[in-house]
C-alpha cells in the first residue's frame, strides 16, 4: 500500500512513529484502517478499475497502469474522513486530504526538466513561475483542497529544510488544488503539517490507491463521486522503451458531459432515470465549476519546452471524457521527465539527451490516452460519499456503465 491514511476520530493524539507506522495514543495503524473501513459516510463498490469492467482504451499500459510505472516516481496519500451531519466550521464533517508525488524519490534534491500549462486558470498551482523561468521542477509535487495549499506548501519547505534536500537555499514547492467544499468543511483547515509529513514520509512505488483518497477524498467529477486516478502507457522510440504515467485529481464537469469510450454515458443515465416512475432528484452539477489537476511523468528524454507541449496534450484527454474547461474551472497540468539526471547540477555545461521533435508524437498520444483512462479510473474507484449537511455524491454504478457500453457495442468481454 502506498496510502498513508490518517483518520481523525476524536482520539487524543496523533504520533508519527517513523516513516511507515502511525500511532493514535496507544492504538496501532491497524485501528486506523478499521476506522476508515467502518466509516459510515463512505459506501463501497468492489475494487475494480475501468479495464476490469470492460471499458476499451487505446494504447498499451505499463505493468501497474499507474504513474509509478515511471522508474523512480513515488506516490502517497493522507486521507482525512471524520464526522457526519450539519456543517460546523472548524469541526467538520471532514472529507479531504493530501496527495504527494515524488519525481525522484532516491534524490529529491535533483531537479527534473518540467513544463506546465493552464487550460483554464481559475485555480492554483504554486511554483510554476520558476518552472516557466528555469525549465526545472524541484522536489515533490502535492495536491490538496483549495484552502489548504498554504499549509501544504509551508510543510514541504520545512520537510526539505530538515533534510537539506532543497536544490537551492530556498524552496519553491509545486502545490495544486481543487475545491471539495461541497462535501468537506473546507474553511475548517483540517489538513495539518502532520498529515503532509505522513504523506511525504510514506511515498512508495507500486500500485497507487484511487478514488476517495488523499487530495481527491472529497472530489466529484462529471456528475459522480470522483477523486484520484492514474494510468500509464508504454512507448517504443528508436528501439528503446519508455513510459508515460499520469495521475489526476478530478473535480470537473457535469453528468450530461460524461463520455466513456466515446459513449455519452451521462446522457444515457439521465435518459434512463427520466423513464422511471419516480425519477431520482439528482440535479446536474454546474459544468462551469470544478477543476482538474494533472501530473504527467515520463522517462523519455525531453526538455522543458517539449514537456510544456506534453502538458498541453493532457487537455485532449480531458476532452475525451467530456470536459470543456468552463470559466469557473481550474484545469492546470504539469509534466516532468526523469531523464537527464544531474543536469541542473552540472558546471559549467550539461550534456543532455533530447528526443527529436520529429519523434515526439507517440509521447503526445500516450499522454492523451493515459489522461483519459486516469480520469475514468478515478470515477470507477470512487465510492458514494455523504459529506457536510448530508450532501451526497453518488458513485458511478458499474453494472449500469457496462450495460450502456454494451448497448453501444463498446464493451470488451
Amino acid at each position: 500500500m502506498n496510502e498513508a491514511t490518517v483518520v481523525d476520530a476524536r482520539l487524543d493524539k496523533l504520533e508519527i512513529i517513523n516513516s511507515h507506522r502511525f500511532r493514535f495514543g496507544c492504538a496501532s495503524v491497524g485501528l486506523v484502517a478499521f476506522l476508515l473501513a467502518a466509516a459510515g459516510p463512505v459506501m463501497a463498490q468492489q475494487g475494480e478499475r475501468a479495464r476490469d469492467l470492460g471499458v476499451p482504451f487505446d494504447g498499451s499500459p505499463g505493468p501497474l497502469n499507474a504513474i509509478t510505472d515511471v522508474s523512480g516516481v513515488r506516490v502517497a496519500h493522507t486521507t482525512l474522513i471524520r464526522g457526519e451531519g450539519e456543517l460546523r466550521v472548524g469541526e467538520g464533517p471532514v472529507r479531504t486530504g493530501v496527495t504527494v508525488i515524488f519525481p525522484r524519490w532516491d534524490d529529491p534534491s535533483d531537479p527534473v526538466f518540467s513544463g506546465w500549462f493552464a487550460l483554464n486558470g481559475n485555480g492554483e498551482m504554486t511554483g510554476t513561475t520558476w518552472i516557466e523561468e528555469s525549465g526545472f521542477l524541484e522536489g515533490p509535487i502535492a495536491i490538496t483542497n483549495t484552502h489548504s495549499v498554504g499549509v501544504v506548501r509551508d510543510t514541504i519547505i520545512g520537510w526539505q529544510a530538515e533534510r537539506r534536500s532543497s536544490f537551492q537555499p530556498w524552496s519553491l514547492p509545486v502545490v495544486a488544488e481543487t475545491y471539495d467544499g461541497s462535501l468537506n468543511d473546507i474553511n475548517g483547515f483540517h489538513v495539518r503539517p502532520e498529515h503532509v509529513y505522513a504523506a511525504l514520509e510514506n511515498a512508495a512505488s507500486g500500485p497507487v490507491d484511487e478514488g476517495n483518497v488523499g487530495g481527491g477524498t472529497g472530489m466529484r467529477c462529471l456528475g459522480f463521486k470522483c477523486g484520484i486516478g492514474t494510468s500509464s502507457r508504454i512507448v517504443e522510440l528508436g528501439g528503446e522503451t519508455y513510459t508515460v504515467g499520469v495521475l489526476v485529481q478530478a473535480n470537473f464537469g457535469g453528468r450530461r458531459q460524461l463520455t466513456i469510450a466515446g459513449v455519452p454515458v451521462g446522457r444515457e443515465i439521465m435518459r434512463d432515470e427520466a423513464r422511471l416512475p419516480e425519477p431520482p432528484q439528482t440535479p446536474d452539477i454546474d459544468t462551469n465549476r470544478g477543476s482538474i489537476i494533472i501530473v504527467v511523468a515520463t522517462d523519455t528524454p525531453l526538455l522543458s519546452h517539449q514537456l510544456k507541449r506534453i502538458a498541453r496534450r493532457a487537455s485532449l484527454g480531458v476532452a475525451r471524457t467530456g470536459g470543456t474547461a468552463g470559466n469557473g474551472s481550474g484545469d492546470i497540468f504539469v509534466a516532468f521527465s526523469t531523464a537527464n539526471a544531474n543536469a541542473a547540477r552540472a558546471r559549467p555545461f550539461a550534456e543532455l539527451t533530447m528526443l527529436s521533435n520529429s519523434q515526439i508524437t507517440p509521447v503526445f498520444d500516450a499522454t492523451v490516452e493515459a489522461t483519459e483512462e486516469a480520469i475514468i479510473n478515478a470515477l470507477i474507484a470512487a465510492e458514494t460519499m455523504v459529506g457536510r449537511d448530508g450532501n451526497r455524491s453518488e458513485a458511478l454504478d458499474h453494472d449500469r456503465l457496462r450495460a450502456i457500453l454494451e448497448r453501444y457495442n463498446r464493451l470488451v468481454q
